[in-house]
């Protein structure tokens, strides 16, 4: 095969200010089904450095009840019950795997091409025995992702942008792409229709949290991940909710995706695990305070969040939990806490945040390491399976996209994904957002109630507010 028939990976700088964001340009492609943008909303976040967008893609995946649907090319779609993850890496690997990858100096760019998407906390259906006793109301998938052979990715850090393409699939030019900036966007409406409504009172939520309080003292478990949903109508564009959201929230993994059945508005600030030339990293949140507009009130609320028995106690649980996680699929003894108990401190609330890393074993894979911490412990509890099992027994729905994730399995064995906190499904005329918290045997309801309507103080007021 000559040289330049050999497929191979394009990385083309792209002459457009550094002023300019990566959504902005998404903003063209927003009205798109399947459509899907990273985005690290202007965050000072240290994990804040890369936005990605992608649309169009060459091969799509989604999983509903167990069963898969993959479209693909033009040939009809074909339906399965395989491992969901196998699915996509086999696809990886049909479109991608002659695919010349040449070191240069972009070596740093996340992703380039690959598969991108959202893994609903539902799919773990798919990889443990779990009952399914909550309704289920939804028509978004378990999970949703395309294989894309294009993105367009903004280094913040240096102010600058980039279009990567599998030159032997569809892309758009470098002029294209450099022109959408000069392209006028229609002004968009978005409103909700109706107050917030919680699917439980204060009163039902601290009856449910009594509940969990006698299995903590039981022994079924040490902490237990307990959420309320909130849920109303809307019309409008909600590519123009996401903006606001993401504006006011400044929240490092965010994300906006955009599918035939529904749209997802995340505004995450936690990431659930990345790798990156075999480094794995994981960085839980576990402890939470609201802020305040009162400087020596807000100083008061992080000294107070890093002295709290009980959110230390909290943290180092996950911490643990993940730990054993993560050395199931990392090289002996690579696995590390370099950070405890961090503050970082967002638009509405400061957060207690750990980090945990390790080297990825030579025998696992980015997606095994996937599969064997999903969902995330910070948002199930531990133990897990059985924290999972008391979470379907006492929630009254299922959560779809709530506490799930978003994210990439990229061409070079690299994954970045977040966990689905602060993040809204839209679907049929109706949105949704979750809040809740862990529960430990020292939590008092009350507080726990409020906690959940911390999280979400940036949130529910602001989409209230649109006219």
């Amino acid at each position: 095969m000559s040289q330049k028939h050999v497929p191979h990976l394009t990385i083309t700088p792209l002459t457009i200010p550094s002023s300019v964001k990566l959504s902005e340009l998404f903003a063209s492609f927003s009205h798109q089904s399947w459509a899907m943008l990273l985005d690290s909303a202007n965050s000072q976040h240290v994990d804040a450095r890369f936005d990605i967008m992608v649309a169009k893609p060459i091969a799509t995946i989604t999983s509903k009840d167990k069963i898969n649907t993959v479209c693909q090319d033009s040939a009809e779609p074909y339906v399965n019950d395989a491992n969901p993850l196998s699915l996509i890496e086999e696809l990886q690997q049909h479109y991608f795997r002659t695919l010349q990858v040449v070191k240069n100096e972009h070596n740093e760019l996340p992703f380039l091409v690959g598969a991108l998407g959202y893994f609903g906390y539902d799919l773990s259906h798919c990889f443990e025995s779990l009952p399914a006793n909550r309704k289920t109301d939804y028509s978004a998938p378990d999970m949703a992702v395309g294989i894309y052979s294009w993105s367009l990715i903004k280094d913040r850090k240096k102010g600058l942008f980039y279009l990567c393409a599998a030159n032997n699939h569809p892309h758009p030019s470098a002029q294209f792409v450099e022109n959408l900036i000069k392209t006028a966007k229609p002004s968009s409406h978005f409103k909700l229709l109706s107050p917030w409504h919680a699917n439980m009172t204060s009163a039902q939520y601290q009856a449910k949290l009594q509940q969990v309080d006698n299995y903590l003292h039981a022994g079924d478990c040490y902490q237990i991940n307990f959420a309320q949903r909130f849920s109303t109508a809307y019309e409008g564009d909600e590519w123009q909710a996401y903006q606001v959201l993401s504006e006011a929230n400044n929240a490092p993994f965010s994300a906006f995706i955009r599918l035939p059945e529904c749209c997802i508005l995340s505004i995450s600030p936690e990431r659930f695990l990345a790798v990156n030339n075999g480094h794995v990293e994981t960085k839980p949140i576990k402890g939470t305070r609201p802020r305040s507009e009162d400087p020596a009130t807000d100083q008061q609320a992080i000294e107070q969040l890093l002295s709290a028995e009980k959110d230390r106690a909290e943290n180092l649980m996950i911490v643990d939990l993940l730990r054993n996680d993560l050395s199931k699929h990392c090289k002996p003894h690579s696995v590390k806490v370099p950070s405890l108990f961090q503050i970082e401190s967002f638009p509405a609330v400061h957060h207690l945040v750990s980090t945990i890393t390790g080297e990825l074993a030579e025998n696992s894979s980015v997606y095994a390491l996937f599969q064997g911490a999903f969902p995330g412990g910070s948002i199930t509890g531990a133990p897990k399976i059985r924290a999972m099992q008391i979470i379907d027994e006492l929630e009254p729905h299922q959560r779809n996209i709530y506490c799930g994730s978003i994210g990439y399995f990229g061409l070079r064995q690299d994954m970045d994904t977040n966990i689905c906190i602060r993040t809204l499904l839209c679907e049929q005329g109706k949105i949704y957002c979750w809040a809740g918290g862990g529960i430990v045997v020292d939590s008092q309801p009350l507080e726990e109630y409020q906690e959940s309507l911390d999280k979400v103080a940036k949130i529910l007021p602001l989409l209230a507010s649109l006219a």
